[in-house]
């Protein structure tokens, strides 16, 4: 074929999009935000005992490079040019954690992943340290409490428990990270040259950084004992951190990384003071971008960094509520309890029921995140009754997803003092009508879909499209005309969902404390 006969569309950004589910590259033209094409690999996660959860650094890093060739090879199939992409960016889930042998490339053991549980103990041992075990003692520097959720906490366990890793501190060899600084390690090099760097958003996720001073904090290395010459250098979300060493896009370089909530956030293009995203992956992230000015929460939610846009650009801070289990529950229906075969099924049955009857389903597999912050909480499915089947459990398990949005929401309402007149939503559950309509229903506003899902994505293309030295993308909203939108208005009366959010909330008591750490070791406790 001649060159000639090639689709000419100018510039073009691809995306590395890292989710706990899966993996996915995209590519998008620069001009439009119009997504061109993409592949996705499906992720295994590890459940060594109750409450773990790992996954292995090589088959996410073998998932990228299996879903950048095969996105190349879709385009050129489609008689795109792969030489107009001029810049990568990179979005993760965050705060897993990963400790790597720097002369070997090798993981020295699997990433601990954001929800897993096994550091339980070692946040209470933290804790004894802390004047009145105060959880949120650590919070204005942070803007996290202390909880199992954070990377300082897995590292520290790794530390205390796997042999590899402390010799390879002692040795000089270790090197830490949470997933985008493994890719962008690996990606750019990695034992021959790869480049060691987060961003803000990454960072901000650890425990370990100052959000106010923007560096690395002594005093939290000393707190958690975690030698600070294994962190990764902290850079901005947008600017050249290497190029690509392999493959078919060699040579192209890695210019932005953002953190998947603060990609979704850039995507949905809440550049505004009082905007508000909520995405709907594996867990459930709130965020509302509060400008240069970080707002502390009093009702449960954290402070994080949203973005900082270049090296010279200020950094903007966001309030975030954080579900632990979402699109989790959806996969537990399938993979657990075999009640449905796909994902799309629940919908249906969901839609086949109109009701859950009743029954409510609080997903705390991995505790209570925000605001309730509550290790010990476990699942609970309540009111059940003879007439009670799989379809209201299907309705009850959508509604729980939309109960805890809620719960969110009025903590972002009550902390920023606005009530938001509606959420933007994105993520892959909200290809579910039915979910969409009920959280609209639960929060009593609208609820506005962008008909390109894929903001996550799209927010790190647009890091890495604008950063200094590619300069291919402009921020500015109204430049972008492939983004249009889907609204869902509220149609139950506000009466019957204060109803049932009552309900809901009496069925979150009742999940709590249920579990205790003096628990029997024979496996029926932690």
């Amino acid at each position: 074929m001649a060159a000639s006969d090639r689709m000419v569309l100018g510039p073009l950004v691809g995306a590395i999009d890292q989710g706990t589910s899966s993996t996915r590259f995209l590519v998008f033209n620069a001009k439009t935000a119009e997504l061109l094409s993409h592949h996705q690999v499906e992720i295994q996660q590890k459940f060594p005992k109750e409450g773990w959860v790992e996954q292995d650094p090589k088959e996410i890093l073998k998932s990228v490079h299996e879903c950048v060739e095969r996105t190349c090879e879709k385009l050129q199939q489609l008689n795109i040019d792969i030489t107009n992409i001029k810049a990568i960016g990179v979005s993760n889930q965050r705060e897993t954690t990963v400790v790597w042998d720097k002369t070997t490339g090798e993981p020295l053991y699997n990433a601990i992943v954001w929800l897993d549980l096994r550091t339980q103990s070692t946040v209470e041992r933290l804790l004894k340290r802390i004047p009145g075990k105060n959880k949120a003692f650590f919070k204005f520097r942070t803007g996290l409490p202390l909880s199992t959720y954070f990377s300082a906490v897995k590292l520290r366990w790794l530390l205390d428990n796997v042999e590899e890793i402390r010799q390879a501190v002692d040795d000089g060899r270790a090197m830490f990270g949470t997933i985008d600084s493994w890719l962008i390690w690996s990606l750019t090099g990695g034992k021959n040259g790869g480049v060691h760097c987060t961003d803000v958003t990454n960072a901000s996720r650890t425990m370990l950084f100052n959000i106010h001073s923007l560096e690395w904090d002594p005093e939290l290395c000393q707190f958690f004992d975690i030698p600070m010459e294994i962190l990764p250098k902290v850079r901005s979300s947008s600017e050249i951190y290497g190029l690509m060493k392999s493959g078919a896009l060699t040579g192209v370089p890695i210019s932005g990384c953002l953190g998947d909530q603060s990609a979704a956030l850039v995507g949905q293009m809440c550049f505004q003071d009082g905007q508000a995203k909520n995405t709907y992956g594996t867990g459930c992230f709130l965020l509302c971008n509060t400008g240069q000015k970080s707002v502390f929460s009093e009702h449960g939610l954290l402070t994080t960094i949203a973005y900082k846009l270049g090296r010279d650009k200020p950094v903007c801070y966001a309030l975030e509520g954080s579900v632990a289990i979402a699109g989790a529950v959806v996969r537990w229906l399938r993979d657990n309890l075999g009640i449905v075969k796909t994902s799309q099924e629940v919908e249906k049955l969901a839609a086949e029921a109109g009701t859950s009857y009743g029954c409510y389903f609080v997903p705390a597999f991995s505790g209570l995140y925000a605001p309730y912050w509550e290790p010990s909480a476990r699942g609970i499915i309540c009111g059940l009754t003879q007439f009670t089947n799989k379809n209201h459990i299907a309705f009850a398990a959508l509604e729980a997803v939309c109960f805890q949005t809620r719960e969110i929401l009025d903590a972002i309402n009550k902390d920023c003092g606005i009530p938001l007149n509606q959420l933007q939503v994105d993520g892959g559950m909200t290809n579910n009508k039915v979910l969409m309509q009920l959280q609209s229903d639960i929060l009593c506003i609208p609820v506005v879909k962008p008909s390109m899902p894929e903001t996550t994505a799209l927010g790190a293309a647009m890091a890495a499209g604008a950063a200094e030295g590619v300069g291919i993308w402009s921020l500015n909203p109204g430049d972008l005309t492939a983004v249009t939108c889907e609204r869902f208005e509220p149609q139950i009366n506000p009466e019957e969902s204060e109803f049932r959010y009552a309900r809901w909330k009496k069925a979150v008591m009742k999940s709590m404390g249920w579990e205790t750490s003096e628990a029997p070791s024979n496996g029926a406790g932690k």
